[in-house]
């Protein structure tokens, strides 16, 4: 992988740590900023669908609240009730053409707001926002 030099100023407390972790580790400083700045990174969207990738690099330029709205989305009870009928025909092997595309439709659109909420949450423990162990977290009705 190719590398660009970065020249940044830290205060020495900081600096400090970095330097007795890399004792310890035997380690370059230089190594442990990098890996310090690559594990807080938000994801990348390389791995995303293209489709999904616009939202989500537009959800770098959202403000915390409406990160914090994404991440409590929820799916319509209709077509959660929807996909759970689809999912049980599937399993009797019952399901039609139509349904078979609903159900993968359904499927994509919820994996969708997963994607869409893990990447909200990624950005705000990124800004430096606590987030919730999973316990705290609402259970939807």
């Amino acid at each position: 992988m190719a590398t660009r030099r970065v020249t940044i100023e830290l205060p020495e407390p900081v600096f400090r740590q970095l330097v007795r972790i890399a004792e310890a580790t035997h380690q370059p400083v230089e190594v442990l900023v990098a890996q310090s700045v690559i594990s807080n990174l938000p994801p990348s969207v390389d791995n995303a669908s293209p489709e999904l990738q616009l939202e989500v690099l537009r959800m770098q330029s959202l403000g915390t609240e409406e990160l914090v709205k994404i991440t409590q989305a929820l799916v319509e009870p209709e077509q959660h009730e929807r996909q759970t009928e689809l999912l049980a025909k599937n399993e009797e092997g019952l399901l039609t053409k139509e349904e078979q595309q609903e159900l993968f439709a359904l499927r994509q659109a919820a994996d969708q707001l997963m994607l869409r909420k893990a990447y909200a949450w990624s950005l705000l423990r990124w800004r430096g926002q606590r987030i919730p162990a999973l316990k705290e977290l609402p259970i939807p009705p």
